[in-house]
């Protein structure tokens, strides 16, 4: 087993060093939502990567070789074929966007699931999943959106559908619902939400691009687009208002290590600990007795009873009967020069006493 560590992560190194774009787009089939994805792979950014839950992708120009779309035969198949893609063996294709067709097919073919189970366990055929079992199916499924939109770190496309307009604010507001089960807190996901629809404008039917919902400066809820407009146009509006610092043409360089140095701690010598049986063997060699230690625990640390104080407070004791051995040595040193230097004094007043004699 390997005792090396996971290098630590170095968050200077996360600062944001090159733009994207996330989108949601949603509107009602036929209005060419596939086709806008499709221009991904025209913007400049590098190859696309659609993941195809509806398996329409066979009818795009240049699939397969302009760009890549993987059929999702089953809703289980699309975690797996996100997991190859940004972490996986798929690494080496080197995709730089990615495309979902469509977020309303995962989700619906999921929740039918889901529902079909609650009603296999009440045995209720009309059965309906609480508010808590549908937050918690939610919950499941936006890891599919999290990876995507937030972990891959590249400029990402989600194709919702609208069945009908209106038809999701009476759902919104019916007892039990959590949120709109085509929605299902896409918009959260996302820097922007466009819905795309045909509409007549100057006497003429034409697709309309309109914001809905928006966390970009460079787009006002509201803002729209009118015609033949696909992925680049909204790129180049973002840097014509001049609102963002970074380039989504290439990253800026790195400037800081990814990963943090780990300094060598210095190595702290832990003196052994000593046991109060080694405490009272010291003592009694020292001239003490053990009565001198419970005196000592009883004064220093309020402890009558020798054996139940702590490691820290044993080692505090032999600090202190340490501490006291050395003072009693210094003491009689100091004693022993003083008698040194009286008898030499003694033995100067005696002799000069005999010398006075003499002289007499």
């Amino acid at each position: 087993m390997s005792n090396q560590t996971k290098p630590k992560v170095n968050p200077l190194s996360r600062r944001p060093r090159q733009q994207r774009l996330v989108m949601a787009v949603r509107g009602g089939a036929g209005v060419g939502k596939s086709y806008f994805i499709r221009s991904m792979s025209e913007a400049g950014m590098g190859r696309l990567c659609i993941f195809d839950v509806e398996r329409k992708a066979r009818l795009l120009k240049g699939v397969g070789t302009q760009f890549d779309a993987f059929e999702i035969e089953h809703p289980d198949e699309l975690p797996e074929f996100i997991d190859w893609a940004l972490s996986g063996e798929g690494r080496e294709q080197n995709y730089e966007c990615f495309a979902l067709d469509s977020w309303a097919g995962y989700f619906s073919a999921k929740h039918s699931e889901m529902l079909q189970a609650v009603r296999e366990r009440t045995g209720d055929p009309l059965a309906q999943p609480s508010a808590e079992e549908l937050a918690a199916d939610q919950m499941v499924l936006q890891g599919v959106l999290r990876r995507l939109c937030i972990e891959s770190g590249k400029s990402v496309v989600i194709v919702d559908q609208i069945a009908a307009k209106g038809k999701e604010a009476k759902e919104d507001n019916e007892i039990g619902r959590v949120l709109p089960m085509t929605a299902s807190g896409l918009e959260y996901f996302v820097d922007i939400m466009v819905e795309v629809s045909m509409q007549e404008r100057d006497g003429e039917v034409t697709r309309v691009f309109q914001v809905v919902k928006s966390n970009s400066s460079a787009f006002e809820v509201g803002f729209e687009m009118q015609g033949d407009i696909a992925f680049k146009d909204f790129l180049e509006h973002m840097k014509s208002e001049e609102a963002l610092d970074l380039a989504f043409d290439k990253p800026a360089p790195q400037s800081v290590p990814e990963t943090l140095e780990e300094k060598p701690s210095r190595l702290s010598i832990v003196p052994p600990q000593i046991t109060i049986q080694e405490l009272i063997a010291k003592a009694e060699q020292l001239g003490f007795k053990q009565a001198d230690i419970v005196t000592g625990a009883k004064l220093y640390h309020n402890q009558s009873n020798i054996y139940r104080l702590t490691p820290e407070q044993i080692a505090d004791l032999d600090r202190r009967i340490t501490a006291r051995v050395e003072k009693m040595k210094t003491t009689q040193t100091e004693a022993s020069g003083n008698d040194r230097q009286e008898a030499a004094a003694a033995g100067t007043t005696k002799a000069q006493s005999a010398r006075t004699l003499k002289r007499a």
